[in-house]
Parts: structure tokens; sequence; C-alpha cells
């Protein structure tokens, strides 16, 4: 338990980081980048929470964004301001870097050789396709909460 813990502590820390980072390029204001630093931390976390209960991570990614799209609307609606002025900063952590890394490896090794690897080939499919699934739980999960919430006309 503690080391879950530590673990969640120490990835939001490490999330929170590039959210600022990443808020401070979008020029999101002074005031509002601790804001996008906790909605960071919280959905980063909560993704390795999730993950650490053996959830997919395109799923885990799935409710995390829709977490920091939650977190983000009541930040808006607390400042008013746009809630993508925090959600874009803090969902950039959760974006597949290494997926799509591994992905663009695997395929110039594999045009790189004579002959098609069929272990080449499954890698660039299987990284490729995460890197795709979790990009969409990402856009999906994020747009969520904001269709739900503002909302004009009813569900049924």
């Amino acid at each position: 338990m503690l080391s879950l813990l530590t673990t969640l502590l120490h990835d939001a820390f490490f999330s929170a980081i590039p959210a600022v980072g990443f808020a401070m390029v979008f020029n999101v204001p002074k005031r509002y980048l601790l804001y996008c630093a906790i909605a960071g931390a919280i959905g980063h976390s909560f993704r390795t929470l999730l993950l650490q209960f053996s959830m997919p991570i395109e799923w885990a990614t799935f409710v995390a964004a829709a977490l920091v799209g939650v977190i983000t609307i009541r930040f808006a609606k607390r400042h008013l301001a746009p809630p993508l002025m925090y959600a874009v900063a803090a969902i950039i952590p959760m974006v597949p870097g290494t997926y799509a890394f591994n992905t663009v490896i695997a395929l110039i090794q594999l045009t790189a050789q004579s002959q098609v690897s069929p272990e080449l080939t499954a890698q660039v499919i299987l990284n490729g396709l995460k890197t795709v699934f979790i990009l969409g739980a990402l856009a999906v999960g994020l747009a969520l909460p904001s269709l739900l919430y503002y909302r004009t006309r009813p569900i049924i």
C-alpha cells in the first residue's frame, strides 16, 4: 500500500511538470498554471492507479481523460475561463510518446531490411494501434464531459 502511494505521488509530481511546461507554451496566464499542474497530476496519477489494477492502458487513459475533463470544467466554472485552457496542458503527460517512438523505430528497421520480418511487422502494428487507440481515448475522454455538461437539449 505504501509503495502504491509513493508511486502515485511520484507520478503526480513528475506529470505536473510537463503539464505546466506545455501550459506555458500555450500562453496560459500565470495564475492558472497551478490548476493545469493539479489537473495533469490527478489525471496521470489516476491512469497509473488504474494500470496498477490491471486495466488496459487504452481504457485507463479514457477514464483518466474523462476525469480531467470533469476537473477542468470545475476549474473553468470557478474562474470563468475556457475548460480547454486547463485540459489541453493537463492531458499532454498522457500522450503515448513511447508507443509512437517504438512504432517509428520498428517501421524504419522494417524498411531497412531486404525481407519482411514478422516480428517487426507485429511490433509496428501493435505499437501503432496502441498509439492510435490511446490518442483516441484522450480525445473522446476529454470531450465527453463537456458534451454532457454543456448539452442544451435533453438526452432522451
